[in-house]
């Protein structure tokens, strides 16, 4: 049987989230949002809380929490300012989870310890300009010299792109559309021919860096390889599956932001001599908010559950991702319209939950990547 209630560490965690966001994100979140700007001191101070490590053991420098602390954390955030839940759960589950998933014992006590406390912010790079999801493509190349692989190419759409310190990247060993010849390299800021590129300028999400990385003949020695040379795609795959929870939180976050925020407004706004929550038009709307939300949740906590129980999320994650991503917009769409004019201004915080919220649905794969991947299991 599943108990989905908050245990003492989510209810710590929570109040320690929306105690340090109130000094430390909400006065600025407008200020990072107008200026494309990524506050990295604040996810310096993240780390210092243990929240740049949530799911590493403590044998390592981390929290040792698992997926419902993990979830509970980057909900809270989200509800804050969903660029800062975005860029914390791309810290934890992508790099820190690839290597804490496949490094061996060298390279986990090397590098999770720095990751852990964020004194190294990490990137994790797989997607291309011209493949996407099509990874099997990918044009990024390692030709082994010796001891040392030499990689050239670029990776973009990359969390930490400009500002990591150390990234876990996929480069191809073998042929084109070999699923068994990509290797997983990780890669420190400062090697020769590894430099960040462009930061993009974007719709949403944006005190949340992401930016080009590019390879010129950048030498990387054989022992950065995580696990065996080819099977990086493989545990791409596998990393992925966690990180779809990852973004159902996100997107539950930026849900129940939207919805607290709507019920607060439509309780304080009054027309007619009435506060607009006493009419039908708005009260059944949050009455589906509501129910989505919810529903949202359940599915986000249950793939949680199967994670912390190690059993395979492919199926629930894909399921928690597509549900809730959608929930996200459809919420935040339905607070833009119960905040009327003052929902399409910045003086209110709907709107941006609004641009955010599209990110869900593209982020760790589109909507019809997520379809795919449900499929392909339902039909197993």
């Amino acid at each position: 049987m599943m108990d989905f209630s908050s245990n003492e560490n989510q209810r710590m965690i929570a109040q320690m989230i929306r105690d340090f966001g109130a000094k430390e994100i909400t006065p600025f979140r407008k200020e990072w949002d107008d200026q494309n700007h990524f506050p990295l001191p604040v996810f310096k101070k993240l780390g210092e809380l243990g929240l740049m490590g949530v799911l590493v053991p403590t044998e390592y420098g981390g929290s040792g929490f698992g997926y419902f602390e993990y979830v509970t954390a980057i909900v809270e955030l989200a509800k804050l300012d969903p660029s800062v839940g975005l860029s914390m759960a791309a810290h934890n589950s992508l790099c820190t989870g690839h290597i804490m998933m496949f490094g061996n014992e060298e390279q986990k006590k090397k590098y999770l310890p720095k990751l852990a406390t964020c004194e190294w912010l990490g990137a994790w790079g797989l997607t291309e300009p011209n493949t996407g999801s099509d990874a099997g493509n990918m044009r990024t190349v390692a030709k082994k010299e010796g001891e040392y692989f030499i990689l050239n190419g670029a990776k973009n759409f990359i969390t930490h792109g400009y500002s990591g310190d150390v990234a876990v990247v996929i480069a191809r060993t073998g042929e084109v559309g070999d699923s068994h010849g990509m290797t997983a390299f990780i890669i420190e800021k400062g090697t020769p021919g590894f430099k960040g590129g462009r930061k993009e300028d974007k719709l949403g999400m944006r005190a949340s860096e992401t930016a080009e990385i590019i390879f010129e003949d950048c030498k990387v020695h054989e022992s950065q390889v995580l696990g065996k040379v080819g099977d990086g795609f493989i545990q791409s795959m596998k990393i992925l599956d966690g990180g779809r929870i990852s973004i159902a939180a996100l997107s539950l976050g930026i849900a129940e932001g939207a919805l607290e925020a709507s019920i607060q407004y439509s309780k304080e706004r009054h027309q007619f001599n009435k506060p607009i929550s006493s009419f039908q038009g708005i009260s059944f709307k949050l009455a589906e908010m509501s129910t989505q939300v919810e529903a949202a949740k359940l599915l986000t906590f249950k793939a949680a559950d199967l994670k912390n129980r190690g059993e395979k999320v492919t199926l629930e994650g894909a399921q928690a991702k597509l549900y809730a991503s959608e929930v996200a917009v459809s919420v935040s769409n339905e607070a833009v319209q119960i905040f009327g004019g003052y929902g399409f201004t910045k003086d209110y915080p709907v709107e941006k939950y609004y641009r955010d919220s599209k990110l869900c649905t593209i982020g760790e794969g589109t909507s019809e990547i997520q379809k795919l991947v449900i499929s392909r299991e339902v039909l197993k």
